[in-house]
């Protein structure tokens, strides 16, 4: 099966979940929509009541005002001007009715959006992995300003020219039973018609939402990897994936407008018999004497104002679909239960005082696509591991490529929770901790310095949000970084740039360890990252990491032994258990994984 055929099965089986169902829990999700709903409709209807009264005023001016060839000027006057007055509150009303919605509109989806937002991040990063990071930023972006867009024009539309095909079919019925079940015939047809296509337009366009998220990932990973694409020279392949991303999703909206087509087009038909089949009966009864003239014109403008909906309803379902689509997708977020949750009020602190590190027969797989972390069935990545780290002690974490050092760090952090056994800081067991006391008890720098646009200062206040100017440099200053701070141009003021593009490898490092000692974590855990770095920067790197792991307790996945050899103790991995423990010294005389490792690393720094 194609990755096309996929989307569309997966898709035609989500439609199942039913449009009105979606629309139900997103109201559910959203209750500033229904504030003031009953008020917007009230508008409606008044705007809808100004607009047959038009077409009553005609019938009106034609029967009453127009009498043996002479013209009661005053009736046509006073006729005139109620319809004038009709029209000015319908004017008024709609334009009310549209501010209300949009204000809204607008408040209730960036609730929605920032609902969406927040519970992204709180996924774990196991689920953040598995998805194309655009899919995730098309569910908060695109797919709500498609519902906004949908609330805003079409979902006005459906409340106005519903109410207005209603009322112009009880005026038609008023004014002549006959024409009005002419009109009333037509009816079971559009409703058949209106079922027939939205089923079909409900799949055409969530699979246009679900192609739009993939060439939108598609893309951002075409922006992100730009480098590496020129580097290797594959523009092509990649240009090629994109198209054809690109042209799926074209074939999917050109396929969903035309049967939006075809189904404004069934309004069109559906007017033009409706308008001759009235004025093929009326004519014949206005001369037989059964109804007046003024009543069959006055009917071919109330037919209009019901057809019209039919016509427009087509562009309306249109956007309804696609928002339903859209609301669907967020809703498909929204319902993924985090695996790593914030126990909130009910959580426990951290207590104050050196922390220390408990891993009580710790078992991790690592779930397969479409697997839920605790149902997943893969080997483990960690096995049985019971180890216990003392508070202020210096571990150096060991082994080679998948071995388990990054997952037993990522563990320890609680980016993701173990499928067996029990991880405790502290003598607390990381699950029952309040996301707040970890995160300000917790620290991870992770091997590439990640930054984010703004300056440095900016970036540092990450890890104290209330530090001062003074604050910011005392930090600097007692990690050995104000000489290099002050040679920057603007300082503490200096951009970083997108993903601190403007720094280089190593200054994003340092700007990382500040930011994780304003932070004053009592638990500090490092992926070392000084390979990559010129000899000058490794320097100040080395003085700061010193600084920074005086008197906490320090967990380093070291990458280069020589770091491994300044620990306080060494923990090694391999396939998933910790098969050594000791010091350098003690490790290097076993021999072992280590002493391998150790051996190999020798001679590669050597040459």
């Amino acid at each position: 099966m194609t990755a096309g055929a996929a989307v569309d099965t997966a898709s035609t089986e989500d439609t199942k979940k039913g449009a009105v169902a979606t629309i139900r829990r997103g109201l559910s999700l959203s209750p500033e929509l229904r504030r003031g709903l009953a008020g917007t409709i009230g508008i409606a209807l008044v705007a809808t009541a100004g607009r047959v009264i038009v077409p009553i005023a005609i019938q009106q001016i034609i029967d009453g005002g127009l009498e043996d060839g002479a013209i009661d000027i005053g009736f046509v006057v006073q006729m005139t001007l109620i319809a004038l007055v009709a029209v000015l509150i319908t004017a008024g009303a709609t334009g009310w009715m549209h501010l209300r919605l949009a204000r809204v509109a607008e408040t209730a989806l960036s609730g929605l959006r920032i609902r969406a937002f927040r519970h992204i991040h709180d996924l774990s990063m196991l689920h953040q992995a598995s998805e194309q990071r655009g899919v995730l930023v098309s569910r908060v972006t695109s797919d709500v300003d498609q519902i906004s867009r949908f609330m805003q024009w079409a979902g006005l539309m459906i409340i106005i020219n519903g109410g207005q095909a209603i009322l112009a079919l009880i005026v038609m019925l008023v004014l002549s039973v006959p024409l009005g079940l002419i009109v009333l015939a037509l009816v079971p047809f559009i409703v058949l018609m209106i079922r027939w296509f939205q089923s079909r337009l409900e799949v055409a366009y969530l699979i246009v939402r679900e192609r739009v998220g993939h060439m939108l990932a598609l893309l951002a990973e075409t922006v992100v990897g730009a480098p590496v694409i020129r580097a290797y020279g594959i523009e092509s392949g990649t240009r090629q994936r994109l198209e054809e991303a690109i042209e799926s999703h074209r074939s999917a909206a050109v396929k969903a407008g035309r049967l939006s087509a075809s189904f404004s087009g069934g309004g069109e038909i559906s007017s033009s018999v409706v308008v001759a089949g009235v004025l093929v009966v009326g004519t014949v009864m206005a001369a037989q004497g059964s109804t007046t003239v003024g009543t069959v014109v006055a009917f071919l403008f109330l037919v209009q104002l019901f057809v019209q909906p039919v016509q427009i309803m087509g562009e309306a379902v249109n956007e309804a679909q696609t928002a339903v689509a859209g609301w669907r997708r967020v809703l498909d977020i929204l319902d993924i239960a985090p695996d790593v949750a914030d126990p909130g009020p009910n959580g426990v602190d951290l207590p104050h005082e050196a922390v220390g590190v408990h891993f009580d027969r710790v078992t991790f797989r690592y779930p397969q696509p479409g697997q839920m972390a605790a149902d997943a069935t893969a080997s483990p990545a960690l096995r049985d591991t019971t180890i216990v780290i003392p508070p202020e002690q210096r571990v150096a974490i060991v082994g080679e490529t998948g071995s388990g050092k990054t997952t037993f760090a990522k563990l320890l952090s609680r980016l993701m929770d173990p499928t067996e056994g029990k991880v405790l800081i502290g003598n607390v067991d990381v699950r029952t901790l309040r996301f707040a006391s970890l995160r300000d008890r917790v620290v991870m720098v992770p091997q590439e310095g990640v930054l984010f646009r703004g300056s440095i200062a900016d970036n540092v206040r990450m890890g104290r949000p209330d530090a001062t100017e003074e604050d910011l440099v005392a930090v600097f200053d007692h990690l050995g970084l104000g000489e290099w701070l002050n040679e920057l141009a603007t300082g503490l003021d200096t951009p970083v740039g997108e993903r601190g593009s403007a720094l280089s490898v190593g200054e994003r490092q340092l700007v990382t360890l500040v930011r994780a000692a304003i932070a004053d974590p009592d638990l500090l855990i490092l992926d070392e990252a000084t390979s990559a770095v010129d000899p000058v920067t490794e320097v100040r790197i080395s003085q700061a990491l010193n600084e920074l792991m005086a008197g906490r307790t320090v967990v380093t996945i070291a990458h280069r032994l020589s770091t491994a050899e300044a620990a306080d103790r060494i923990l090694v991995f391999d396939k998933g258990e910790i098969v050594q423990d000791g010091t350098h010294a003690q490790l290097k005389a076993d021999g072992g994984v280590y002493g391998r490792l150790y051996s190999s690393w020798e001679r590669r720094t050597s040459k």
